[in-house]
């Protein structure tokens, strides 16, 4: 059954907008409130008539608006039933890609998926994998908890880091999206509530909430952890789980200091909530630096989960979950209810990459990223200077803070212009942030330099036909949204 939402809720989201004239303004305003989630796909918008009387506008003025959302893809009029919201493409093509990698045309550059081809070596470790594949066929092939010998590779991976680990504490899974819908099966129930930032990865969320969780979420200040507004969050709303991204922040590349992590470990402590920690991106530092603990050096509760997929290839579809003993069984428990194991060969891949010269595996694949990384700040310098980033000491992508709101009109655009963009929006669990893009530096330098100088055509575009709103509110140091 279809969702509606009212006139005045509709007046309330789409604001003053712009009035020269009034149906082009609501129009703009209705698009950006659909493209960014705020009023969701398939949502029975008002009745022209009930839209009028609520913003004290012509019926010329809402009929005009409604077609402009027709005629731009963001609208169907479904005859006897009303006018449904849509997205150019589908839901699966818009503005929610973060959530769907996709193939895509030739010709055309995919800036939503941050994900790097292969490093040299992995087609040797596969072939070594599979000459020692034929060992393993007698027995059943399941192991809930993944196989021994990369068990204890996991394990030492993090003895190595300072945080000791036994092999029985390691859980072996099908990436990292896998683990943490685990540790949501396990951990956090119907009546529990879940604390996600904003912005955070758009698949955690719906993976962190498999058991029923109830979403919370607090603002990430883009110059960081804000643990007062943490705390006050934890002492009013008591999550069960706490979402966290300590290392290489996605998509903000933010670093939380030693400093934050213990502060933080106390609040999570004193307040019984437990830190799941996405490490995914921890192995990818590009800058000299000092290694940081992990968080759960801090927090002995914390459950950790990390994945080869980013620090080795997407296609070794492999995660895990770092657990304290007493909740190794749960989680096993929760994990055999959603698959009974990680493929042998993948895992007998990781397990000689673990034991071989990893360490040079990595030092290639973060040399291309650093590469990649400093050519996309030097084209985005150059072709659109009054853009803002940070730029960011590892990590896969820049978070990109645009002059105005506009980023989801901007992805729409940039799409016609041969390159697949993923709004701030995309990463915002309750909507907003679409002042925001985020920008893979995943592909070729020359890839990522053509695909600078569309985005900047297509920008182009989206600001002289006014396709932006410049009273978007931003998020406050404190989580207070301010004009």
């Amino acid at each position: 059954m279809s969702q509606s939402i009212s006139a005045a809720r509709v007046a309330t989201l789409a604001g003053d907008f712009g009035r020269s004239p009034a149906y082009v303004g609501l129009a703009d305003a209705l698009r950006e409130l659909i493209g960014d989630g705020r009023i969701g796909y398939g949502t029975r918008l008002p009745s022209e008539r009930d839209l009028t009387a609520t913003l004290g506008v012509s019926r010329t003025t809402v009929t005009r608006a409604y077609a402009v959302l027709r005629d731009t893809g963001y609208a169907e009029a479904r005859h006897g039933s009303g006018t449904f919201t849509r997205l150019p493409g589908g839901p699966t093509r818009a503005h929610d890609r973060a959530l769907w990698p996709t193939e895509v045309s030739a010709g055309v550059i995919d800036l939503v998926c941050a994900a790097a081809s292969a490093p040299p070596g992995i087609a040797a470790a596969y072939a070594d994998a599979a000459a020692t594949l034929p060992a393993h066929l007698g027995g059943h092939g399941y192991y809930p908890a993944g196989l021994p010998d990369l068990q204890t590779a996991i394990a030492a991976s993090y003895d190595a880091r300072g945080l000791p680990t036994s092999p029985e504490q390691i859980i072996v899974t099908t990436g990292a999206l896998a683990a943490t819908a685990v540790v949501g099966s396990a951990l956090a129930g119907p009546r529990d509530r879940v604390l996600m930032e904003s912005p955070t990865y758009p698949n955690a969320v719906q993976a962190l909430r498999t058991g029923g969780g109830r979403l919370v979420t607090i603002p990430l200040d883009p110059e960081g952890w804000d643990l007062d507004a943490i705390a006050g969050v934890l002492a009013k709303r008591s999550p069960r789980l706490v979402h966290v991204m300590p290392d290489h922040h996605n998509p903000t590349g933010l670093v939380m200091s030693e400093r934050d992590r213990a502060a933080y470990a106390r609040l999570l402590s004193e307040h019984g909530a437990t830190a799941v920690v996405d490490e995914a991106h921890h192995t990818l530092q590009l800058d000299d630096a000092a290694a940081l603990r992990p968080f759960a050096s801090y927090s002995s509760d914390a459950v950790s989960v990390g994945s080869a997929s980013k620090s080795v290839w997407g296609g070794l579809r492999l995660g895990w979950i770092r657990a304290p003993h007493p909740l190794v069984d749960r989680l096993t428990r929760a994990r055999v209810g959603l698959d009974l194991g990680a493929p042998v060969l993948e895992q007998l891949v990781l397990t000689r990459l673990l034991a071989g010269d990893f360490d040079t595996l990595l030092a290639a694949h973060r040399s291309r990223l650093r590469e990649q990384r400093d050519a996309l700040v030097a084209a985005l310098g150059s072709a659109l200077p009054d853009w803002t980033f940070r730029t960011p000491a590892g990590g896969m992508a820049l978070w990109c803070r645009l002059p105005m709101a506009g980023a989801t009109a901007l992805s729409v655009e940039a799409e016609r212009h041969g390159v697949l963009l993923a709004p701030g929006p995309s990463f915002a669990p309750e909507g907003g942030l679409d002042r925001y893009l985020r920008i893979p530096y995943t592909v070729p330098v020359h890839d990522l330099e053509e695909a600078v100088r569309r985005i900047a055509a297509a920008w182009t575009v989206v600001t002289a036909r006014g396709d932006h709103r410049t009273d978007a509110p931003r998020v406050g140091r404190a989580g207070v949204l301010v004009a």
